[in-house]
């Protein structure tokens, strides 16, 4: 945490060097702040801070991607004359624990286009969702759904 703490003020810092407090400048200043920081590790020691900042452009990637395919999917049901569409209600079996984990994950799922966060159990052990494209074997939709999302981000969050 120290790490992104260094980051941010060297940010401001830039900021305030070059007189301007524009989002584009402060950008441009953490980018130069993530370098500075980045050379000086072996004097600062490791940090994970830069595996997490990896781990959230993969990861931030990977939702744009995800959400392209699946407006180009319902896009192309919507303008063929034949509809694809099989929708169901599906239950999630949960590995995200937490209250951020869980919010977090079902507002990815109802970001993407076809899909539709409902419920969460009284436990918070199960999702519940709606999709509009169900595959004949539904954990083949769970899977898909716990392998693309859950497990990216716990593997962001953790």
């Amino acid at each position: 945490m120290k790490t992104l703490t260094l980051n941010a003020i060297l940010a401001l810092l830039w900021a305030a060097l070059t007189g301007r407090f524009d989002l584009l400048n402060i950008a441009v200043g953490y980018a130069l702040g993530f370098v500075i920081v980045f050379l000086s590790e072996p004097v600062l020691g490791r940090s994970p801070y830069f595996r997490k900042a990896a781990l959230a452009v993969r990861f931030h990637g990977y939702v744009v991607y995800e959400v392209v395919k699946s407006n180009l999917r319902v896009a192309y049901d919507i303008v063929t004359p034949t509809h694809h569409m099989r929708p169901g209600i599906i239950a999630i079996p949960l590995d995200a624990r937490t209250d951020l984990e869980i919010t977090m994950f079902a507002n990815l799922i109802t970001l993407t286009p076809g899909t539709l966060s409902l419920d969460v159990s009284a436990d918070r052990s199960v999702l519940y969702v709606h999709v509009m494209y169900l595959h004949e074997d539904l954990d083949r939709t769970r899977r898909e759904i716990k392998d693309s999302f859950e497990r990216r981000l716990l593997e962001l969050l953790r």
